[in-house]
């Protein structure tokens, strides 16, 4: 266990990025994307995209969406193309070659890294503008617990599935969705926490508390960085799980149905944002009100509630969604589409227009229940296009 708990530390102090991404070939005709390669301390960094959006701007942000600090890297060649693509626009394929500036004495970024990488930041002038919501639903990670790949698995996993999230959201714009709104919705259980369980998993949890909400903040600090330049308007709402209580009394009474720290986390990174409003003035956070456990956001006029699953039992969203509609002062009555994690797989459910949809957990597995049950996990996350009180393009990446 020691050994374990040494490389997770590791990972801690590291930030934490996804593997680095294969070089595969690139169809002009049907791609427009981004590519890097490193090796050593050289980089080569291949953007395409509208002609004009293919700087070596939008090549130092992938360097940094990455986990390199653009700061260590000079430009030492360029290389251009041009295409007609399939809309009848004109593409740009612009190939960047980067060497690292003294990188001998090169050191790692502070451990508190969010006002750091704020200020690191590049804003984008031009942000792409749309009628259509591209969004992003993950939830369960559970960080902090040995099941399944542990932690470190989680991390890369959660951060490589948005990098490919964010490809997507080039793929679906090619394909002629015009999104201007990105949204992600955080489902609740970010972290393993101490207190669902009554301690009773602490000795499968070798990460500490402060550890656990530290990969939580961080995983979404990325997400905001990765997701701020690629549209007009990018929005992040989180919910509270059973695993992020912060605290219970005998087990079982709770402070306020908002106190969690899967929510916490997020907030922390809209403090800093607000710190750079000139960076991230377009970006909008949203928690539940003070003792709620829902929110609810408007993505391109479909109005979509966030819910972790814990307050019904399995089978019974659709009763739980109209109980809670029955209610005129809550919102769920104009609901278009609930969201929601805790049973930690997909599920899909329609009554009339309205949709459910179940996420699957970020966690490689958990141990308890596979030994239970005898399923393993599928972890990933969801993502879809939404517009008009719909979601009907929708996609799992794992």
């Amino acid at each position: 266990m020691s050994t374990l708990t040494s490389a997770l530390l590791q990972q801690l102090l590291d930030k934490p990025v996804g593997p680095a991404t294969p070089a595969r070939e690139l169809n002009p005709e049907q791609d427009f994307t981004r590519q890097i390669e490193i090796s050593g301390d050289t980089a080569t960094v291949t953007v395409k995209d509208q002609a004009g959006e293919a700087d070596e701007s939008a090549a130092r942000f992938y360097l940094r969406a990455k986990g390199e600090n653009p700061d260590e890297w000079e430009a030492t060649g360029f290389r251009s193309g041009e295409w007609t693509m399939a809309n009848g626009e004109t593409g740009e394929s612009n190939r960047y070659t980067f060497k690292r500036v003294a990188a001998a004495g090169r050191s790692a970024l502070p451990l508190d890294e969010l006002l750091s990488a704020i200020d690191l930041y590049e804003p984008v002038v031009k942000r792409p503008q749309g009628t259509h919501g591209f969004t992003i639903f993950l939830g369960d990670m559970q960080f902090g617990k040995i099941d399944g790949d542990g932690a470190e698995g989680t991390v890369r996993r959660t951060i490589d599935c948005l990098n490919q999230a964010a490809n997507k959201l080039a793929w679906y714009r090619f394909a002629g969705y015009d999104i201007g709104h990105v949204h992600i919705g955080w489902l609740g259980d970010h972290i393993e926490g101490f207190q669902s369980q009554g301690g009773a998993n602490a000795w499968r949890t070798p990460l500490t508390l402060t550890e656990q909400i530290r990969l939580t903040r961080r995983v979404m600090l990325h997400a905001m960085l990765t997701f701020a330049p690629l549209a007009e308007r990018l929005t992040m709402a989180a919910v509270p799980g059973n695993h992020g209580d912060t605290i219970r009394f005998e087990g079982k009474g709770l402070t306020r149905y908002d106190d969690s720290h899967d929510t916490e986390s997020l907030i922390a990174v809209s403090d800093a944002a607000k710190l750079a409003p000139e960076k991230f003035g377009h970006v909008e956070f949203f928690v539940p009100q003070t003792d709620e456990m829902i929110v609810v956001v408007d993505v391109a006029n479909t109005i979509i509630a966030h819910a972790h699953g814990h307050k019904h039992k399995p089978g019974k969203h659709m009763t739980w969604w109209s109980d809670q509609a029955f209610n005129a002062s809550s919102p769920m009555h104009m609901v278009d589409v609930l969201v929601e994690g805790h049973l930690h797989h997909e599920e899909v459910d329609t009554e009339g227009n309205r949709l459910f949809l179940g996420v699957p957990a970020m966690e490689s597995e958990s141990t308890w229940f596979r030994h239970f049950k005898g399923t393993g996990g599928a972890p990933g996350l969801l993502i879809g296009i939404a517009k008009d009180h719909r979601i009907d393009v929708r996609e799992l990446i794992r």
